[in-house]
């Protein structure tokens, strides 16, 4: 049950952050405390925590800084979500200069999902190695990142998706520059949920006539359906990847999507391990993601985009009955025990207009202070958040 990510692109466009310019990770010796220590870049194999899960968010850059968001949280989140073209243009750069300021303010981890829309074939060595030494500078500076790379590319709706081949070769390149150049930072694969797939009409949808069909047509019977594998075709090899990922959304019930009804109980775990089977179709043809990417391999296991649907003024159930049901399957008790390679959850921090439903959507957690009151007392003990960063002075 996927839809289009198309807000996911005009999230890249939109990182204009009030208030803030780029500016360089490096301070002039005027600005620097003599007694500041030097910072320590954190190995970037090491950013999961040892117990509980990261807790982070996708902020609206352009209605809200990460202050003004950890200010009405309550707490910093853990990681914080950037988007940017790839390879990176002028302004990408400056958009990612103004991300790394706000993230080595209030600390965190920066989740940097990176979009390749002029092609895969774009994405070069020369290209990922400039990348790294950013990334480098900016692990210097105390600040981690996680470089989500052409995400949900088993997805139709993308410049970049469903091309295993190009997209493995791509992602790869990306990897041995990060872990050559930055160690400080790490990479994620994260495909979309598997309900739906081969998630039929989009532009980007792989033919018959591609020349990826036969990697896609995993079970070999001549087409790519939902009983094809969503997941194994574009998977890079457990050396490229160190985090593994899915967006996971509730948009709804049945289809078509837009209606305001609560999640099904159950609904979060049961599509992270392959086993819905409900009001939004037949999914137990999709694999368990968690057991085969995180448990098996040994991976930490992120959802670096999540929320539940809820348009105002069209009905149906209260957007409180809505986003709790959610976020209390997100915050399930049993978690920690039962699923310990799940270690980052981001909220998707958003008020606006989603064309699979034609409506603004509110996918915010604290955009109403009802919601946001609700949110922050059912936070759970288990999430980690950012601790206050130390003044340092950036390493060389």
């Amino acid at each position: 049950m996927t839809l289009n990510r198309a807000w996911q692109t005009a999230a890249s466009s939109v990182l204009l952050f009030l208030g803030l310019s780029a500016c360089s990770a490096d301070p002039s010796p005027s600005t620097a405390a003599p007694s500041d220590a030097v910072c320590v870049a954190r190995d970037g194999a090491s950013l999961a925590p040892r117990s509980g899960a990261l807790a982070g968010v996708n902020l609206d850059w352009e209605q809200e800084t990460l202050q003004e968001y950890g200010k009405n949280l309550g707490r910093s989140p853990a990681v914080v979500v950037s988007f940017a073209s790839f390879p990176l243009g002028t302004d990408a750069k400056a958009n990612l200069e103004a991300a790394f300021e706000q993230v080595r303010t209030e600390g965190g981890i920066l989740l940097l999902t990176l979009e390749p829309r002029a092609g895969l074939a774009a994405v070069t060595s020369q290209v990922t190695d400039d990348l790294a030494t950013t990334l480098d500078r900016y692990n210097r500076a105390g600040v981690p990142v996680i470089v989500r790379f052409a995400h949900e590319m088993n997805g139709s709706w993308y410049a970049w998706g469903q091309q295993p081949d190009a997209y493995k070769a791509a992602f790869r390149r990306v990897a041995e520059s990060i872990h050559r150049l930055a160690p400080g930072s790490a990479t994620m694969w994260a495909p979309n949920y598997g309900g739906g797939y081969p998630f039929a009409g989009g532009q980007h949808q792989s033919g018959p006539k591609s020349r990826d069909f036969l990697d896609l047509d995993t079970n070999k019977d001549g087409t790519i359906t939902g009983d094809d594998d969503p997941y194994a075709p574009y998977y890079p090899g457990d050396e490229a990847v160190d985090w593994v990922g899915m967006s996971l959304y509730h948009w709804g019930n049945t289809y078509p999507w837009g209606a305001n009804v609560v999640p099904e109980e159950g609904k979060f775990l049961q599509q992270l391990t392959g086993t819905y089977n409900g009001a939004g179709g037949n999914d137990l043809a999709v694999p368990d993601f968690y057991a085969e990417y995180g448990a098996e391999r040994g991976k930490p296991v992120a959802v670096p985009e999540t929320a539940a649907l809820s348009i105002p003024g069209t009905g149906g159930a209260k957007e409180l009955a809505i986003k709790q049901a959610w976020w209390r399957q997100l915050f399930d008790p049993r978690i920690p025990e039962d699923y310990p390679q799940l270690k980052m959850v981001n909220w998707f921090e958003w008020n606006k207009h989603e064309v699979e439903v034609d409506a603004v959507v509110d996918w915010r957690s604290i955009g109403t202070s009802p919601v946001a009151e609700a949110f922050t007392a059912d936070l759970p003990e288990w999430f980690r958040f950012a601790d206050q960063p130390q003044p340092c002075v950036p390493g060389s």
